[in-house]
């Protein structure tokens, strides 16, 4: 039996709101009024606008909730009603307390994965791992030791409407976030749209340079002296989502592509990991394809 993962309990009482909107003057002032009059005590405050004369605004609080004199359902109608539409804001609230419900997907290559399983039994991810999901049986007996449920869906060209379905049944309305960990298969438009939650990929290059298949050969062949991973949210064309996270370490002529492949492997565990944190820590706001993250 694989011990239980150790978590740091988050504060009580605790939420986090993220806006979007056309700038203008006044957003600030009237959102933070709006929590003093209800009894909100703000934490922590991030902004950032494109561009204060005609721009998009964005805004990332938190602030806990004791003494506040409304619950969840007043409080998000109340906000609504006299701050978001005035200001024609997309907004969200989570609550700390509600951690988010992970899933992993993942083919052969193990490395991603153990990172992520490793750090959220640690506690360093606040989620909960409720499945992985391969499309091989390769990691089913390490996946088992940190007692994390494992479902294998074989996929093949033929088959490959009949897999998605599979894995829809397994996934859909289930899950906050799906974290692709090194998944190598291209998942349909449909599949995406039925999936009913975001889904952060790593790919092993500095996007866009590489996209697509077989990147750490092709930047050998190029004699790259920089090689990275780009850590992004997956949308139907193929490694051109919003990216959260990117890093990259330094290559020579002396390193041949297995030296790229071991090099590249450390940095795409870190980009990833630091990718879904930053999701579950309602960090990231999207915005024409590029990412705000706080």
């Amino acid at each position: 039996m694989a011990p239980p993962p150790t978590r740091q309990e988050p504060p009580p009482h605790v939420a986090r709101l993220l806006i979007s909107c056309p700038d203008r003057p006044g957003i600030v002032a009237a959102v933070s009024r709006f929590l003093f009059e209800h009894g909100a005590n703000i934490l922590d405050a991030d902004q950032h606008s494109t561009d204060p004369a005609g721009g998009t605004f964005f805004m990332r609080l938190v602030f806990h909730l004791d003494g506040l004199d409304l619950g969840r359902v007043e409080l998000e109608r109340a906000f609504g009603e006299q701050i978001a539409a005035p200001f024609a804001m997309e907004w969200s609230i989570a609550y700390a307390t509600d951690r988010k419900r992970l899933a992993i997907l993942v083919s052969r290559e193990d490395h991603c994965l153990l990172d992520l399983l490793w750090r959220w039994r640690s506690g360093e991810l606040d989620a909960d791992v409720g499945l992985v999901l391969s499309n091989h049986r390769t990691v089913e007996r390490d996946v088992e030791r940190f007692g994390v449920p494992f479902a294998h869906v074989p996929v093949a060209p033929a088959t490959k409407p009949q897999a998605e379905a599979a894995m829809l049944e397994r996934l859909s309305g289930r899950f906050d976030l799906i974290v692709l960990a090194r998944f190598m298969q291209i998942l349909s438009g449909g599949f995406l749209a039925a999936v009913g939650a975001p889904i952060v990929n790593i790919h092993h290059s500095f996007l866009p340079a590489f996209a697509g298949a077989d990147p750490y050969r092709r930047a050998s062949e190029r004699g790259v002296k920089i090689i990275g991973a780009t850590a992004h949210y997956v949308t139907e064309e193929l490694d051109a989502g919003p990216i959260i996270e990117q890093d990259v370490v330094r290559v020579s002529h002396r390193d041949d592509l297995d030296a790229l492949v071991r090099l590249g492997r450390d940095v795409e565990r870190t980009v990833l990991a630091r990718a879904v944190q930053r999701h579950l820590e309602d960090r990231v706001l999207v915005h024409d394809n590029r990412t705000v993250v706080f």
